[in-house]
């Protein structure tokens, strides 16, 4: 079992969850955060500090769509292992729908 990362997180990238993941399993896109499937241990303490609460185990019926997006991802975007400055508007995006067909970029972040 993993935790993958959902289209909550697209414009929110807050980052909380990077602090506290023991093994460094989070990869940065320009506008979300991603977890490498084979790299999370299950540990689950990302997902309590997820703002967005865009966070899921991979038994949730909703992270089915968004594993491969995270596989995928996770092997071309940097690996961040410390906790960036979010948006500054990612207040306005908490909460909004289909962020993925609006505002998703395959652009790489800046990673750590």
């Amino acid at each position: 079992m993993t935790y993958i990362v959902t289209e909550a997180c697209i414009k929110c990238k807050y980052m909380d969850c990077v602090e506290v993941c023991p093994v460094d399993c989070f990869y940065e896109g320009e506008n979300m955060l991603v977890i490498h499937p084979d790299e999370c241990i299950d540990c689950g303490v990302c997902e309590p500090e997820c703002p967005p609460e865009a966070i899921l185990p991979d038994s949730d019926p909703e992270a089915d769509k968004w594993l491969e997006l995270n596989k995928q991802y996770s092997e071309s975007w940097p690996n961040i292992n410390r906790k960036g400055t979010p948006p500054a508007d990612a207040e306005e995006f908490k909460g909004v729908d289909n962020k993925y067909d609006k505002f998703f970029s395959a652009n790489p972040g800046q990673g750590s």
